[in-house]
């Protein structure tokens, strides 16, 4: 039997399966379409390329899942995550990245490793033989997203996906705005001047609120029904569902004080998170839209802070397909009808960088244990990467399936012992029990950091 693999996709889950099953001796091929064949999102054809957002989220381990996920991805040797750390960005509690330079170190690992080949080139049938992983993400080529509509039966389940505007940092004016994260979270004083926040008072924020439902937004072809994953909404789409909406979203004015006014309670916050380690370019925190360009630069002008703001780049909106995991994949990510393929990252229903990557991690792991002849224990459910698996591959109804970020719903419950247990405590037993958990499995499969 072959020990090659193959791997179609070099984003956060493709490169995340190659480096897995190349650290663990087998010889593996990734095909990328990329620079050959662009997107309209991506910008290079770097490796692991991130193009909606800089942040992995919140980093806390004890309180949160998505931090609990960085965890267990540490501790198998990650390379996203090692990457992650290396270029990570000031961001209070979350995990922000320089995305150039992280999307540079993938690069450089993987095709620096003596077990990968990188290959450029579109793929549009799938093969026939051999042992292949697809992880093409959310941007699929037609071709390829056809071929797999053949194979399956299925129609393409689709949903929206938005991406933020990025505004120059030296545009933002400093005497209306002020640095600061919420509640002052950091353990540097870096940490705690993360954010770049705009105040709005009631009548700014009324306008804004207005000229967001009237502005010109991207049409969608005939038939099609916009549905959009509620993790990345459009904030127009937010505003259509109550004119407060946004004010307990990404505009909550909650755990800021600004030095400009200090006794002045803003109405609403609008937020801006560095999105390069020269903190020369600002992402809008939230900020996702489908207004059309000319509309964007109109309406964001009127946040204070940013009235003469120039854009590195404006936001968009494009279609995501996924597959009916519950339906077509097997417990181990195998394509039920054509076993010799498996499929990882965001094409599988699971939404997020991290989640994608956790899933090009096990996939990868998986991949190994079958060429080897190795049997690997079950991913207990009680860890983030169980959870996230079982979800997708049969504990979610394939009826009504959609994307999902890792949360601590998708766990099975702690007990709640000496009686009903706070959140904080409970958030803490679920982290405490996957941390157990997640070791001892690492260490009965053999999936440790090899280095």
């Amino acid at each position: 039997m072959s020990n090659t693999l193959n791997i179609i996709g070099g984003g956060l889950a493709g490169s995340e399966a190659a480096w897995q099953a190349a650290e663990r001796g087998l010889k593996v091929v990734l095909h990328e379409m990329r620079p050959n064949v662009e997107t309209f999102a991506h910008k290079s054809g770097q490796l692991a390329e991130m193009v909606c957002s800089n942040s992995f989220r919140s980093d806390d381990d004890e309180q949160n899942a998505v931090g609990l996920l960085h965890w267990e991805m540490r501790a198998a040797g990650g390379l996203v995550m090692e990457m992650g750390d290396r270029h990570r960005l000031p961001a209070g509690g979350a995990l922000a990245v320089d995305r150039e330079a992280f999307a540079a170190g993938v690069t450089d690992r993987l095709t620096a490793h003596p077990n990968v080949t990188v290959t450029t080139g579109e793929i549009t049938e799938l093969p026939d033989t051999g042992h292949w992983i697809i992880a093409t993400g959310p941007l699929t080529s037609g071709a390829l997203a056809e071929a797999i509509r053949r194979e399956t039966g299925e129609d393409s389940l689709a949903f929206f996906d938005a991406i933020a505007p990025i505004v120059y940092a030296d545009t933002v004016d400093m005497s209306l705005a002020w640095a600061q994260s919420r509640y002052d979270k950091g353990d540097t004083e870096e940490e705690q001047k993360a954010y770049i926040n705009c105040p709005m008072t009631k009548l700014q924020y009324e306008a804004f609120i207005d000229a967001l439902l009237e502005a010109d937004k991207t049409e969608f072809h005939d038939g099609e029904t916009a549905k959009y994953f509620d993790g990345c909404l459009p904030i127009e789409v937010m505003a259509e569902r109550g004119r407060e909406t946004l004010r307990h979203g990404p505009m909550k004015p909650v755990g800021l004080t600004n030095p400009h006014a200090p006794t002045e309670k803003a109405h609403a916050i609008v937020q801006l998170r560095r999105d390069n380690k020269l903190g020369t370019l600002l992402n809008i925190v939230g900020f996702q839209t489908k207004m059309k360009y000319g509309a964007q630069t109109d309406v964001f002008r009127m946040i204070p802070g940013l009235q003469n703001a120039k854009f590195a780049r404006l936001g968009g909106i494009h279609r995501n397909t996924f597959l009916n995991a519950p339906r077509l994949l097997d417990a181990d990510l195998r394509l039920k009808s054509a076993p010799h393929i498996r499929f990882a990252g965001q094409i599988t229903g699971v939404e997020g960088y991290v989640e994608s990557a956790a899933m090009g991690l096990l996939a990868g792991r998986l991949a190994v244990a079958e060429l080897t002849g190795t049997t690997l224990p079950p991913v207990p459910q009680t860890t983030a990467m169980g959870a996230l698996i079982h979800h997708i591959t049969g504990g979610a109804e394939a009826k009504t399936f959609q994307p999902m970020n890792v949360n601590f719903g998708l766990f099975p419950p702690v007990d709640a012992k000496g009686g009903r247990r706070g959140r904080r405590d409970r958030y803490k037993a679920y982290t405490d029990r996957a941390k157990t958990d997640w070791t001892n499995w690492v260490s009965e499969a053999g999936i440790g950091n090899t280095a």
